[in-house]
């Protein structure tokens, strides 16, 4: 199918982009990697009248740490994410899941602005980010807002964005002392396959036990859905084998999936209890090397 017609604009600054949207009207989509809005394009699941490119806003990309926060612009690409020194050392599940995302060509074009936005419940980079407490900074010509990560999708391919709104950048607080994280995903074959189910744990533990507790599933739900009765249940209890297996099966039953070509119902079910299950472990095993 043919791509429709549009026009193409190129911002060379942040508000000259969200001017931009605001003179363009509802009409207008920001572009970014575009490897998955060009392909919804051919498919003629989405159309526009105009294409915001933001390749040029310097301001969107990068990773820095500032005051203890780690700092990602919606344009930087998944490559550098999962390549970038300051992202393994600060959240390696972030990087872990950058460098699972698709093919090397494809992570070397799409950002982690684009795996936000166009919130596809199977997305690799929101669940660990969620784990971690991230927050979102959007922008407009009317000015800027922070919100929580965990709050920023809303259904399949929707969001809490307005028209005219800018995804600037993901922000990462800094971990709690003896905090551990990981992100598990199964596809049908390695490769570029998408996630059939995935899931991302944070722990905080102290004394052996678990003091804090985050677990953020993905391709399970419509949304990234944290699994709040799996920390719950994990949160004053031992670090150990039956607690971890006791929450994973926590968080199974609280998944809300689909049946469809990659699995069923069932299947996805079974895949969080597994996926879980390893992410809970090997966070636990990464806060205590945090304590050593």
């Amino acid at each position: 199918m043919a791509l429709c017609e549009f026009s193409y604009h190129r911002p060379a600054s942040l508000p000259e982009a969200c001017a931009l949207a605001q003179q363009l009207g509802p009409r207008a989509l920001y572009l970014a990697g575009g490897t998955e809005l060009m392909p919804d394009f051919r498919r003629g699941a989405e159309t526009a009248a105009h294409l915001i490119a933001l390749q040029g806003v310097s301001e969107l990309s990068g990773i820095a740490l500032r005051d203890g926060h780690l700092h990602i612009g919606s344009m930087t690409t998944i490559a550098a994410i999962g390549a970038s020194p300051e992202v393994a050392r600060f959240l390696p599940a972030l990087a872990e899941a950058a460098r699972s995302l698709g093919s090397p060509q494809i992570r070397s074009s799409a950002t982690i602005g684009g795996n936000f936005c166009r919130a596809v419940p199977c997305a690799d980079t929101p669940p660990p980010a969620i784990a971690a407490g991230a927050v979102v900074r959007i922008a407009s010509a009317h000015g800027e807002r922070t919100v929580a990560a965990d709050a920023f999708f809303t259904g399949p391919r929707q969001t809490i964005l307005r028209p005219g709104d800018l995804l600037v950048e993901i922000v990462i607080p800094p971990q709690p002392r003896g905090s551990g994280a990981s992100y598990q995903r199964f596809a049908l074959r390695r490769g570029s396959a998408l996630a059939v189910a995935s899931v991302a744990a944070r722990l905080v533990i102290e004394g052996g036990r678990i003091t804090g507790a985050r677990v953020a599933l993905g391709s399970v739900a419509p949304v990234p859905l944290l699994s709040t009765r799996a920390a719950a249940l994990l949160e004053g209890q031992a670090a150990t084998e039956d607690v971890f297996a006791r929450a994973a099966a926590e968080a199974a039953a609280e998944a809300r999936p689909i049946s469809d070509l990659r699995g069923s119902e069932a299947f996805r079910r079974h895949l969080v209890e597994v996926l879980a299950t390893r992410a809970l472990a090997e966070a636990a095993r990464r806060a205590q090397e945090r304590h050593a």
